[in-house]
């Protein structure tokens, strides 16, 4: 349902628009107001999806309004709801929905809720396209024996590349898949996996123990008991890791 605030110095005028708009069962009407002020007032309160406005408010300007609703972070969509055709072309330089005349027409509103719905759902539509919904990620796909087998990060302690094949060490098993091993830091990026070897990849909470061995590298005892070595070359993003 539409959220609309109307903006009318008229209060007559703003219950017959209010009346009009609840009729139509789509539009839930959030608040009144009869100037600029109050208008922003009340939108930086709450959540207004479209703004039924007149072009005169007193001594003050609908044009201007609009205007200054261009500029909020969260800009609704605006229709001017006026006695007064002559502002038509400056409403829709400042992209108004919508330009509709006093004395209002019930089917002409009801026209107005249909293109407002449509600009809504066209919005949700786009932003997803933007941003599309992020699944939450705490599984690994991998592929073992033609099956896609799901194994959450939790269960996975290390994963190592031997003579070209791949394994996903887990608490259970060890399962091994012809996947390489860069493929698969790809999808651990901004995870609790991180790479401390050409050829090991390891869960960070699954780390017990951390050895310093030569020449500047470590081995990280893991909860299996298992030892992984981390070279020089990821030294540096360990330490920083653990504010070594």
């Amino acid at each position: 349902m539409l959220k609309a605030l109307i903006v009318d110095d008229e209060p007559l005028a703003r219950d017959e628009l209010a009346y009009l708009l609840k009729r139509s069962k789509e539009v839930e009407i959030v608040g009144e107001a009869d100037s600029i002020r109050s208008t922003l007032d009340f939108i930086q309160l709450e959540d207004v999806d479209v703004v039924f406005l007149d072009i005169q408010l007193a001594d003050e300007s609908g044009l201007e309004l609009a205007q200054k609703l261009q500029d909020l972070s969260h800009q609704p969509a605006i229709v001017f709801a006026t006695a007064y055709d002559e502002y038509a072309l400056n409403a829709f330089d400042l992209h108004a929905i919508d330009y509709i005349l006093k004395p209002f027409d019930e089917i002409r509103i009801q026209k107005t809720i249909e293109k407002l719905a449509k600009l809504s759902m066209k919005s949700i539509k786009t932003e997803l396209k933007k941003n599309p919904p992020l699944l939450k990620q705490d599984r690994l796909a991998i592929s073992v024996d033609e099956r896609i087998l799901l194994i959450t990060f939790e269960e996975i302690i290390y994963i190592f590349t031997q003579e070209g094949k791949t394994s996903v060490v887990t608490d259970k098993m060890t399962y091994r898949i012809n996947e390489p091993l860069i493929n698969l830091e790809r999808k651990l990026q901004n995870t609790s996996f991180t790479r401390v070897h050409r050829s090991y990849i390891v869960n960070l909470d699954k780390i017990i123990e951390i050895q310093p061995w030569f020449n500047s590298t470590y081995n990280l005892i893991m909860n299996d008991g298992e030892k992984v070595p981390v070279s020089r070359t990821y030294t540096k993003e360990l330490k920083q890791l653990f504010n070594l």
